[in-house]
């Protein structure tokens, strides 16, 4: 599976070059380019994310990097410094130029200084820092929708040249807000700039205090002139999703304590009112353990379906530590795939049916199979892995790629590979299986950006910045990315009490005896403590859970049963 994982990846890289480069993406049926589409600028689904910038080539650096493909890199990075410029006249979101081209810029100039130590032969000789010239070129473009933002919430678009159009609207959403961190932070930590650190984290600071009083929690969509929430929805997809991956991220990149207080007052706040189910994911009766859609201002059921985008969420949940309900979580959703043989947009989990039929080669699945692998060494995400890869196979290929599924019923197909399958989905899938890689043997020493991009865990990017309001505590002013293992691990238990409208509850922190750092992802992971969770720090060890099922056949049976997964006879 490692070869077929790598000749996706190819079969895909290679088609893009041969026929769409420079053009941002590949039309894989007809084998052509695509580009902003100019004719019709309110075609936000295709120019809020193609720039005119060879968007599959920069996405493709890291994946290049992993594979070990050092010629190719290299030849990649020259092709980018030479060809690629920002000053266009393309209006792009925010939020899709920092995770996309803003992230793998950074993550290829730290693999080509030798910053991530991934493989010997990718440091590029004579490179003079142009990735991180470019990633600071884009980022100053893109100030304008924080400089011009009366609440700090940044516009949605910016023009490249022009800055934020005439035209703009005044809503963006949680994610988009929210999840301009990681890049923003490395930026600044390597320019030794506080600016764009301080835009980013401004507009965090905002979001928190504009949470629900009553339940804590965030809407999906907020006017960024006002900040009031245009869409009351609070759920763990689209929209909202890796605001609460980017909370903790932050923390283990940058070691900044409030940013874990955040995570861990956030997740409580979610497991109090978007977990639906039994106590357990593992024992008990009852519907198997689901987050669902509520609203923000009280707490109650506000749709029945839940989207592709929360396919992550169990990524997440491995980070922070919470390694048993990860696994039921991703359950869920490997139903829904056995059942279609890909993710549909939108299911609707009272109809056990489509709400949005379309799959646009997404990574979260892949995303969050590959570190629950990593967490529990089980084989059963090997075959979960495998069953992807011949989906993908079978209902996407096409001449010249890999195509987005129009109809998950038919598989009808559209003509669009969109980036993010040569960032995330490929290169999820080849680690998965290639074990030796570098990444899989020191796991602690990097961290994945939402879009896949590589970030170590280095000390020019986790040491105290000057510019960085926080109080310090001793640890944090000790702490490396050698020592962030040690530092959780004296973190004193601390109890946090959250008021809801009529119920209290108290949530703490613990650190988990270590399990064997060559099978942990984290070796000491944050968990909290709820009532009636299961009690993760006893978990079996790997060696006892290893040739079994992650869960019992009868929970996956009875999810298999709520989805509609036809039995195997």
């Amino acid at each position: 599976m490692v070869n077929k994982s790598r000749n996706m990846f190819y079969f895909a890289y290679n088609n893009y070059m041969d026929h769409a480069f420079p053009l941002d993406e590949l039309d894989p049926i007809h084998c052509k380019g695509r580009g902003p589409d100019r004719e019709h600028p309110e075609n936000i689904n295709i120019n809020d994310v193609l720039g005119d910038y060879s968007l599959t080539l920069i996405e493709s650096l890291g994946t290049l990097a992993v594979m070990g493909n050092a010629s190719e890199f290299k030849r990649a990075v020259n092709l980018v410094i030479k060809n690629v410029s920002f000053d266009k006249n393309s209006t792009v979101q925010v939020f899709e130029a920092t995770i996309r081209i803003l992230g793998s810029l950074l993550s290829a100039h730290m693999i080509a200084t030798n910053e991530i130590k991934l493989f010997d032969n990718l440091k590029i000789e004579n490179y003079d820092n142009e990735l991180l010239s470019m990633a600071h070129d884009l980022a100053t473009r893109l100030l304008p929708a924080f400089e011009k933002s009366p609440t700090g919430i940044p516009y949605p678009r910016v023009n490249l040249q022009f800055g934020v159009p005439e035209d703009s609207v005044n809503t963006t959403c949680t994610a988009g807000a929210g999840t301009l961190l990681l890049e923003f932070g490395a930026l600044s930590r390597l320019l030794k700039d506080p600016v764009y650190e301080s835009v980013a984290r401004r507009s965090i600071e905002r979001l928190w205090t504009l949470r629900s009083n009553v339940t804590g929690l965030f809407g999906s969509i907020i006017n960024m002139q006002t900040g009031e929430w245009e869409e009351s929805m609070s759920g763990l997809g689209a929209g909202i999703d890796s605001f609460y991956e980017y909370l903790l991220k932050s923390y283990i990149l940058f070691g900044n304590e409030n940013d874990l207080k955040k995570f861990k007052e956030s997740y409580e706040t979610i497991r109090f009112y978007l977990r639906k189910g039994r106590p357990t994911c593992n024992s008990g009766w009852g519907h198997p353990p689901l987050y669902v859609n509520v609203n923000m201002k009280s707490g109650k059921l506000l749709n029945n379906w839940i989207d592709s985008l929360q396919a992550s969420w169990p990524a997440v949940q491995v980070i922070f530590g919470d390694v048993d309900e990860a696994i039921c979580t991703h359950a869920y959703f490997y139903a829904i795939w056995r059942k279609y043989g890909v993710l549909p947009e939108r299911f609707n989990w009272h109809l056990s049916a489509p709400d949005v039929y379309f799959y646009p080669l997404r990574p979260e699945f892949a995303e969050s199979t590959y570190l629950l692998y990593q967490a529990t060494k089980n084989p059963f995400y090997l075959h979960v892995g495998k069953d992807i890869i011949e989906s993908l196979e079978t209902h996407t290929k096409v001449k010249c790629g890999f195509a987005t599924v129009h109809n998950v019923g038919d598989k009808t197909l559209e003509d669009r590979m969109e980036s993010f399958f040569v960032s995330e989905t490929s290169k999820y899938l080849y680690l998965l299986f290639d074990e030796s890689n570098p990444v899989n043997i020191r796991p602690t020493d990097y961290l994945f950006t939402t879009e896949g991009h590589i970030f170590p865990m280095s000390n020019e990017l986790r040491k105290k910045a000057p510019f960085v309001e926080e109080k310090q505590t001793k640890s944090s002013k000790k702490s490396t990315e050698k020592s962030l293992v040690k530092e959780i691990k004296k973190d004193e238990d601390e109890n946090t009490t959250t008021k809801t409208k009529d119920k209290d509850w108290k949530g703490n922190l613990k650190a988990c005896k270590e399990i064997d750092n060559k099978n942990r992802l984290i070796a000491f992971s944050p968990l909290p403590k709820f009532e009636n969770s299961s009690v993760y720090c006893n978990r079996p060890e790997v060696s006892e859970r290893k040739f079994s099922l992650p869960i019992y056949e009868r929970y996956l049976q009875q999810i298999d049963a709520i989805v509609g997964v036809e039995p195997v006879l």
